[in-house]
């Protein structure tokens, strides 16, 4: 295998706006050996777009912080790659490190639908940890990219198992593992398989849930929403707890995930604004769904952001929290200390923030110093409540 991009260094790749530390890199094994692997069909990508087509026909999925499609374009000189990454903050960085490289013009974001995948010759796929997310790509790639398309589908050994060859199987008819390298591994998928023998398109995807209301909640989940359309155990622990929540005439859901904090207040509380973000695109299209799908729509809003960056300090009374527990596939508290500090930042004089945290997890301090003063609500051997009130 030859390094597919000369010259090019992976070092200098940052992961900003997302939590930088020593222990997180902006690129990683599996990134070099994706592009090692299918050096050879970008290279011809290149050379098709060289004569005349309007792009390469590549694509690239889940790259984290543009190592793939940075990668891709110092190494072969391709430009108009497709990329859909589900986390804004990957955006973000993928255009800061571009910026810095001067490839700017090498490639375009699209959503994870038809326009990502017409007519793809070779996509990169960083295999997402969830089976879900990956049927929801396998899914799309199958209908939409050309007959001929080569997928190469890499990650971490670890974050690896078999039930993900046996996903893309339902959807393409050839998937070869190659070899281990660096505790990492890359599946070569082909041969997308005819409609009749791929089945319905299956997402989103509902459950209804009993959490005390006169009719069950309806959840809607595209497959990289976390959770799907589940009820999180920490979300349902909460819910009951909110009617000690303040009065306020609007209220934000922090990292919205599929909106089941969103729709819960909605229909509590019917004369609330509500305000719901997350940085996923599945989430934020999720929660837009189970809004619409429980009649409470029109009183919300729902909008991909990284944090509260879209709220001027001291502008809100209310903010409810579930906070994510890692950054990608990595354990790391560094999150949710951030979203804590935006929600110190936002919140007025006497608003408050309603929590949900695994108890080991031991975040009342950081509440107190970044918000103000916190106290318990309700704890199970689990999963603890708190309410914090800004100074």
């Amino acid at each position: 295998m030859t390094d597919s991009a000369p010259g090019f260094d992976f070092t200098g790749l940052r992961r900003r706006p997302d939590v930088e530390a020593e222990n997180l890199q902006a690129y990683d094994a599996a990134d070099r050996l994706l592009l090692d692997t299918a050096a050879h069909e970008l290279e011809t990508a290149a050379t098709r777009a060289g004569n005349g087509a309007a792009d390469g026909g590549v694509v690239v999925i889940g790259d984290a912080y543009g190592a793939l499609t940075l990668g891709a374009a110092a190494g072969h000189g391709l430009r108009g790659i497709r990329v859909h990454q589900d986390p804004l903050t990957g955006e973000q960085a993928l255009e800061a490190n571009a910026t810095g490289l001067g490839l700017e013009d090498a490639y375009a974001h699209h959503h994870l639908d038809a326009r990502l995948l017409a007519g793809a010759r070779v996509v990169l796929l960083r295999l997402p940890r969830s089976l879900n997310a990956l049927e929801e790509i396998a899914s799309l790639m199958a209908e939409h990219a050309a007959p001929d398309v080569m997928v190469f589908a890499g990650g971490r050994l670890k974050h690896m198992t078999t039930a993900m060859n046996g996903v893309l199987g339902r959807y393409f008819g050839s998937v070869t593992a190659g070899l281990a390298r660096q505790k990492s591994r890359v599946l070569t998928v082909s041969a997308p398989l005819p409609a009749e023998a791929r089945g319905p398109r299956r997402f989103p995807v509902c459950e209804r849930h009993d959490v005390g209301l006169a009719a069950p909640l309806e959840l809607w989940a595209y497959g990289a929403a976390f959770g799907g359309s589940a009820l999180d155990p920490g979300t349902r622990f909460l819910l009951p707890h909110l009617s000690g929540a303040r009065d306020a005439e609007r209220a934000v859901d922090l990292g919205c995930g599929t909106g089941t904090i969103a729709a819960y207040l909605a229909l509590t509380r019917p004369d609330l604004q509500i305000m719901a973000s997350d940085q996923s695109e599945a989430a934020v299209r999720s929660t837009a769904k189970t809004l619409y799908a429980n009649g409470v729509s029109e009183r919300a809003v729902v909008t991909r952001a990284d944090g509260l960056s879209w709220l001027p300090e001291r502008s809100e009374d209310l903010i409810v929290l579930n906070p994510p527990f890692h950054i990608g596939a990595t354990v790391h508290a560094g999150i949710a200390l951030k979203l804590f500090a935006d929600a110190g930042r936002v919140l007025r004089p006497g608003g408050e923030l309603w929590t949900v945290w695994n108890s080991h997890l031991m975040y009342k301090p950081a509440l107190n110093r970044l918000v103000g003063p916190t106290r318990e609500v309700a704890r199970n051997p689990k999963f603890t409540v708190t309410v914090s009130t800004r100074r």
